[in-house]
């Protein structure tokens, strides 16, 4: 496989812009003051985030994937952590269309 020089001037550029919205946000946020309701919104949005991925799949309404939302559903509720979750709804959507394929 050849990797262009453009490719790697992309990714760099995409390295270079995620680093700089992150660090302009911890910026941004030093002047604001936090507030509890502020803080409860903040600790909302990853959810939020997840759930306006996850809603589409969900309306279409295939098997795997709702089942994948099902598991990330008893998952998030047993241990309360979102990344666990996220990667066991991907493991189970990953199997489940392997499964699918091969039959």
């Amino acid at each position: 496989m050849i990797i262009r020089p453009e490719f790697l001037l992309l990714v760099l550029a995409f390295g270079l812009t995620s680093l700089a919205c992150r660090i302009g946000g911890f910026w941004v946020m030093s002047f604001v003051t936090i507030t509890p309701r502020l803080e409860a919104a903040l600790k909302a949005t990853p959810i939020a985030v997840m759930v306006g991925i996850v809603t589409p799949a969900a309306a279409r309404g295939n098997p795997v994937e709702l089942f994948a939302l099902a598991v990330i559903g008893v998952i998030m509720r047993l241990m309360k952590n979102d990344l666990i979750a996220a990667v066991a709804g991907i493991a189970v959507i990953a199997i489940g269309r392997k499964l699918q394929l091969a039959s």
